[in-house]
């Protein structure tokens, strides 16, 4: 994904209305905007950088980003990084089942495509590997392209930082994320004195307690479609919660006996409380039916609460309530550490690789962050935001502290305590490794194979993956 699918109540569906809409918002932007915003006042934040932001006028470089209103703020911004650089961008929007493929094609052909793409951290390793991709350190410490005291890279958080690198070396910067929290029903937890789950069996007992089928509604959903950025969003903190590790040695076990009780529990939870379809639903899904009132609880991204308030559809505005991943029986919290980052492709020539970065660094930085978060005019304010400063701002608060009660809070402790960069295993090969678990996965929810017969088989065929 998903991995991240974008978790976006505004997404950039190819309709004529949103076409003309876009081509009109793009429109005005690039015609009176870029008089307007070129001015110095709009560009005196970035221009307190002490770097040349000019120093490569005139190159062009291309972005493919995925359809989501977290990228459409800015490319709407787009006109303004132009003024400030003289430099040309090409942005295409690539479906996120699309946008991995593009990329690994363009960056081992080395047909340079694309300058930079929203990139998934799961694919640093293959990057890296293969050397199709700048290390990054390298212009963070070069003062003719970084103004640390501006930029501030420690600034941006810990959790998708260490995403983004590999032994320590940065190859992206994140622009957007997200991190996997518990969104539950407050009105119904407060009706029968419930509190938010801290344990996974606190949360089976949560689940129990709400559980009403006969009156449509269920006390658990978690995602359960197959998909490396699917089920394999979800399973891994169970997996890790449970205890399991990836690694005995450096050979990737995906069938200890932690994997398999794991993958019980996921099973049993969704059999026992959840909606019979979920074990093909995806995140929409889920939102949706939780949104309509017909789901107590489920652990998805923050970012889905944008979802859940849309006045258009949602009939739980104001009874929304968010906690952290609850406890494993090992006793850690482990969420998701996804994020959108930027890396730059290696195959450029010098001029568009500091381009590249100039975009990057403009892209990443607090004034841009708030830019297209709360300071953005439009009705999407991004909670995806990469600042740890921005996230305890009070304006970042005020743009989405209304989501439900806790959000904030429940959103920046996971971020802050529960992440863990070995969330799923990180080698080359994890595209098809992926893929192969979200298969077997797949096939015990469903009730196809038992959970260990299921992870038995994803075992060997990994084997095969890791020799071929």
């Amino acid at each position: 994904m998903t991995q991240r699918e974008p978790l976006d109540p505004h997404p950039s569906q190819p309709t004529r209305r949103r076409a003309l809409k876009q081509a009109a918002s793009v429109g005005l932007l690039a015609t009176a905007a870029p008089h307007l915003l070129a001015q110095g006042d709009d560009l005196a934040p970035y221009r307190s950088a002490k770097i040349n932001w000019k120093q490569v006028e005139g190159e062009s470089i291309s972005v493919a980003v995925i359809p989501a209103s977290y990228f459409d703020n800015l490319l709407s911004l787009l006109p303004q990084f132009e003024a400030l650089t003289g430099i040309k961008v090409r942005a295409e929007k690539v479906p996120p089942g699309q946008i991995r493929q593009k990329a690994l094609l363009d960056l081992s052909s080395r047909t340079t495509t694309y300058a930079t793409h929203a990139a998934d951290p799961m694919y640093y390793p293959l990057y890296v590997a293969n050397k199709w991709v700048e290390p990054l350190d390298k212009y963070l410490n070069d003062g003719t392209l970084t103004d640390p005291a501006w930029f501030r890279y420690d600034d941006i958080l810990k959790a998708w930082r260490d995403a983004d690198s590999i032994d320590g070396k940065p190859y992206g910067i994140p622009y957007d994320g997200e991190v996997t929290v518990q969104v539950y029903r407050k009105d119904l937890y407060d009706a029968k004195g419930l509190h938010p789950a801290t344990t996974y069996d606190q949360l089976l007992s949560n689940a129990k307690a709400l559980n009403d089928p006969a009156n449509r509604v269920y006390g658990l959903a978690m995602r359960g479609f197959a998909g490396a950025g699917q089920n394999m969003y979800i399973y891994p903190s169970l997996f890790r919660g449970f205890g399991g590790n990836w690694f005995q040695g450096k050979d990737v076990v995906v069938n200890s006996p932690e994997a398999v009780k794991a993958l019980q529990w996921y099973v049993d939870a969704l059999t026992a409380y959840a909606p019979p379809a979920v074990r093909n639903w995806n995140w929409p899904d889920i939102a949706d039916a939780f949104s309509q009132g017909t789901v107590a609880t489920y652990l998805d991204a923050h970012s889905s609460a944008a979802v859940l308030n849309d006045p258009a559809k949602s009939k739980v505005i104001g009874k929304i309530g968010f906690a952290r991943w609850p406890r494993g029986p090992n006793g850690k919290r482990v969420t998701s550490i996804w994020n959108w980052g930027f890396p730059i492709n290696s195959a450029l020539t010098d001029k568009q690789k500091k381009a590249t970065w100039l975009f990057i660094s403009w892209a990443a930085s607090a004034e841009t962050q708030a830019r297209t978060s709360w300071k953005f005019a439009g009705a999407a304010k991004r909670s995806g935001v990469n600042r740890l400063s921005a996230w305890k701002s009070a304006e970042f608060s005020q743009a989405v502290g209304g989501a439900g009660n806790n959000f904030i809070a429940a959103a920046l402790e996971s971020l802050e305590q529960d992440t863990d960069v070995e969330w799923r295993p990180r080698v080359p090969q994890w595209p098809a490794i992926g893929e192969t678990m979200a298969t077997a996965i797949q096939s015990a929810l469903v009730g196809q194979k038992k959970p260990k017969e299921a992870l038995d088989e994803a075992q060997a065929r990994i084997q095969q993956i890791l020799k071929s």
